[in-house]
């Protein structure tokens, strides 16, 4: 093969024809993303078991399963008391030392090197609580937008760090937006107070040679529409069976790259690893075409999801064997 892991992962968003499938899981022949970037992050959700507070004053519980907690305290229970908010700075110098620490030690890898940035819609009630997010659209529609800006400042400034290394080929956040079967809000609000906001990211990242990735699970097919309208690249998601490979192959196969491990909460924690190995075939003819648009993923926390050892091989396993002749 003479395309290099970046080039492939290049090529698969771009349509062009990859020689082969993008993989994404740390064990495999082919690992071809690699991630880096601000340490610690201003949205970095804390997942040592225990109380934990994080920089904006958050208060994480996690009983220690799971790799991540679930903020039992919010730092801003009332907008009058936003000037009191503690404000973290992405561009602070000590945040960025282990970034170029990896750039020096990996200025020769041929990897696709992914940075993360800053959620748009979770910090948001990681800061306010859901209720209380969900009532500001209709109660508080200035001061979310403020707050909406402020984490859009705080991504814009953390691309402009990046651009320094000319280093970097993508750009990623996480926003979980759905519940299983619809959005947590509507998608009339989602068009109004946020697509605006991703609209601004994306183009500042694609301004910046930065290919756009977004993390976002549970029911989100009202809003894809939006995000790829706004500039998204890339939809990494973890579940697929709640709005169905049918469904996403016909609205969206060929104008957005998917970035897929075998639906998390269905087939890999309830299915037989046959289902596992047939679901990763069907996944991917439905969703890649014959040119791209699909990277085979993994989950990151398989014992909190209660993936076996032997589930994740099997999907692994097929996933190598997975060829875009196939489609």
């Amino acid at each position: 093969m003479t395309m290099s892991p970046r080039e492939i992962v290049q090529k698969t968003v771009r349509f062009e024809n990859p020689e082969r499938v993008a993989h994404s899981h740390p064990q495999s022949e082919y690992h071809d993303l690699l991630i880096s970037g601000m340490t610690p992050s201003v949205d970095k959700r804390p997942g040592e078991k225990g109380t934990v507070v994080d920089e904006w004053g958050a208060a994480w519980e996690n009983i220690g399963i799971c790799k991540l907690g679930e903020v039992k305290e919010y730092p801003l229970k009332d907008w009058k008391d936003f000037d009191k908010l503690t404000i973290p700075d992405p561009d602070a110098d000590f945040r960025w030392k282990q970034a170029s620490e990896f750039v020096e030690n990996n200025h020769d890898s041929d990897k696709f090197m992914l940075t993360i940035g800053v959620s748009l819609y979770e910090r948001i009630h990681f800061i306010r609580g859901l209720e209380n997010t969900w009532t500001d659209i209709y109660l508080e529609p200035d001061n979310l937008r403020k707050l909406i800006d402020l984490l859009v400042e705080m991504n814009l400034k953390t691309i402009e760090r990046i651009k320094n290394y000319d280093f970097y080929h993508g750009y990623m956040f996480c926003d979980d937006w759905g519940l299983q079967n619809k959005l947590m809000i509507s998608p009339d609000a989602w068009h109004e107070f946020w697509q605006p906001a991703y609209r601004r990211v994306y183009q500042a990242a694609r301004d910046a040679g930065l290919i756009t990735f977004l993390h976002s699970c549970g029911y989100i097919v009202d809003i894809l529409d939006g995000l790829i309208d706004a500039g998204l690249d890339v939809i990494q998601m973890d579940q697929q069976l709640n709005m169905g490979l049918d469904l996403l192959s016909e609205r969206f196969r060929g104008r957005i790259t998917f970035w897929c491990p075998v639906d998390i909460q269905n087939t890999m924690c309830r299915g037989s690893l046959d289902d596992i190995r047939n679901y990763c075939r069907d996944m991917f003819r439905k969703l890649a075409t014959p040119s791209g648009g699909f990277i085979a993923g993994y989950y990151a926390d398989p014992v909190g999801a209660g993936h076996s050892p032997e589930a994740v091989k099997a999907m692994l396993d097929e996933f190598m064997k997975l060829d875009y002749t196939e489609i």
